[in-house]
Parts: C-alpha cells; sequence; structure tokens
C-alpha cells in the first residue's frame, strides 16, 4: 500500500475530490496555507493500493493541469539502505501540475 499525500490548489480540489470518490477512492482532507505566497491549499491523504497508484495520480494530475507550477520539487530515493538518498528525479522533465505529491510506503496498516 502507499500513503498519497497531494497539496492541491483550493480552485482545483472539488474536482479532485469527486473524481477520486467516483472512481472509488476515499480521501482525508485538511486545508492549509504555506509557500512562499501564503496561498490557500488543500491538502489530501489517500491510502491506495500500490497496482492502483498511477490512476489516482492520473486523477490529481488532471485535476490541477491548468495551474502555474510554483513548487519544483525533487524526490529523494536510495539505492539500498546504507546508501545516501539522492535526487530521484534530477535531470527529468518536470510535470505541468499545480499540485505538489509526496508517496510514502506503508510497510503496516491498521484500525485500532
Amino acid at each position: 500500500m502507499k500513503m498519497v499525500m497531494a497539496v492541491v490548489p483550493r480552485k482545483c480540489v472539488d474536482e479532485v475530490l469527486l473524481t477520486l470518490i467516483n472512481a472509488g477512492f476515499t480521501a482525508t482532507y485538511s486545508e492549509t496555507r504555506g509557500g512562499m505566497l501564503r496561498q490557500s491549499q488543500m491538502t489530501l491523504f489517500i491510502a491506495v493500493r500500490t497496482s492502483e497508484l498511477e490512476k489516482v495520480l492520473d486523477i490529481i494530475s488532471a485535476g490541477c493541469s491548468g495551474e502555474t507550477v510554483i513548487h519544483r520539487g525533487f524526490g529523494l530515493a536510495a539505492v539500498d539502505e546504507d546508501s545516501e538518498p539522492h535526487f530521484s528525479n534530477e535531470g527529468k522533465k518536470l510535470g505541468k501540475s499545480g499540485a505538489v505529491v509526496f508517496i510514502w510506503t506503508l510497510d503496516r496498516f491498521e484500525l485500532p
């Protein structure tokens, strides 16, 4: 399983949430503020099976595709446990979505 945290521009969040729900996904969300311009955004938390990760990313990207990119981040990757993380997408073309997405692998998932 993966945990997706997507920071989505406020004016895009309704479309993204509706499309996620119609596709059978659920999300927990919260209003957040940050960045250089202190814009209001929504942060979505979506637990998803690894096999459905690309579908969720496509929904987020499509819902925010007309937005201007303000933040340009790089993902971290390590070759193995003992190596230092490095920028995994350094030198690759960046997307054109107004969303910023972080993805974690969930080693364990439980409901207390």
